[in-house]
């Protein structure tokens, strides 16, 4: 018995074991997959050095040099002179996109908000002078039987914006009696014919320092008018040598046109740095009379409001 179990016992198949052949590689795919990755970007670089290799060869063997002979006076291309080219205005500083000066720039700019003011010029009548309610409690004068300026100051600033292409700054159209004493309150100025809308103050912006230059646009504004080209009156001005301006004035028939620098008549509403210009209207075309200032026309000929 005991040798028949041995013998069984060495029957007995031996434990099987695993083999490292290929069966083990399916085991582990990460690794397999690795390989490949790495064989592929090898022969990839390899074959893009060999393109630019021979790309390069190709490119010395097609290179040619040639010498180019040349003398110093040799020129294939006449050169022109540099000239000056104005610069092109921009959009803004067109005439087209400015706004048309009317009667509504020349509206008196008395405020209430304006304190009081001691007038001084009349050392018996020392009493506080006050400004008046303002362009909006009060119209224009009325000329030529409706509420207006006279028109040639509107077609002179139009004719300015047109020719310089750009906005002219009224700085005093019309002025009411109380306005105008509150501006400017000294005797030589109580027969100021803006308070009957013939005078007007303005200036250009851009061209603030060239105020003569603005007074020669508006002389030619009388040559260029064909209403004005048969009649000298209006086409020559002539000097006008009693004034209170380092500039001596200009006038024609119909207008007064004077430079005032910027230490010169300044008034409550000339209060800033720049030299203005200033037009009084002398002779109404349309009614074939002189403009004067008149004190029923200056207090009494304009609409007031509540």
């Amino acid at each position: 018995m005991f040798f028949e179990a041995c013998s069984a016992q060495q029957r007995l198949p031996a434990p099987s074991r695993v083999s490292a052949g290929p069966k083990s590689q399916l085991l582990n795919p990460f690794a397999y997959i690795r390989k490949i990755v790495l064989f592929l970007l090898i022969f990839s670089f390899g074959c893009s050095g060999m393109e630019q290799t021979e790309r390069e060869k190709l490119r010395r063997a097609n290179c040619k040099g040639e010498y180019i002979y040349r003398s110093k006076e040799d020129f294939f291309y006449p050169i022109a002179a540099p000239a000056h080219t104005p610069r092109a205005p921009y959009p803004w500083e067109s005439e087209s996109n400015l706004p048309r000066i009317t009667k509504e720039f020349f509206r008196c700019k008395g405020s209430p908000l304006n304190p009081p003011i001691v007038d001084a010029s009349d050392p018996e009548k020392i009493t506080p002078c006050s400004d008046c309610e303002g362009g909006n409690r009060h119209g224009l004068p009325v000329i030529h039987n409706q509420e207006n300026v006279y028109p040639i100051l509107v077609d002179l600033l139009n004719y300015l914006q047109k020719k310089t292409g750009k906005r002219v700054i009224v700085t005093c159209g019309h002025r009411c009696p109380s306005h105008n004493t509150y501006a400017d309150p000294a005797k030589e100025n109580r027969t100021s014919k803006h308070q009957i809308g013939a005078e007007v103050d303005f200036y250009v912006q851009g061209m603030e320092d060239r105020p003569q230059e603005i007074a020669g646009l508006i002389m030619q504004y009388y040559q260029e008018t064909p209403l004005y080209k048969a009649d000298k009156e209006y086409l020559e001005f002539k000097r006008y040598d009693k004034s209170d301006t380092s500039i001596q004035p200009w006038l024609n028939k119909e207008i007064f046109l004077k430079i005032n620098q910027k230490n010169e008549n300044r008034d409550g509403d000339n209060r800033h740095p720049h030299p203005y210009l200033t037009i009084q209207v002398r002779y109404d075309m349309k009614t074939k009379e002189r403009v004067q200032y008149d004190w029923t026309r200056a207090n009494k000929n304009y609409p007031r409001g509540n």
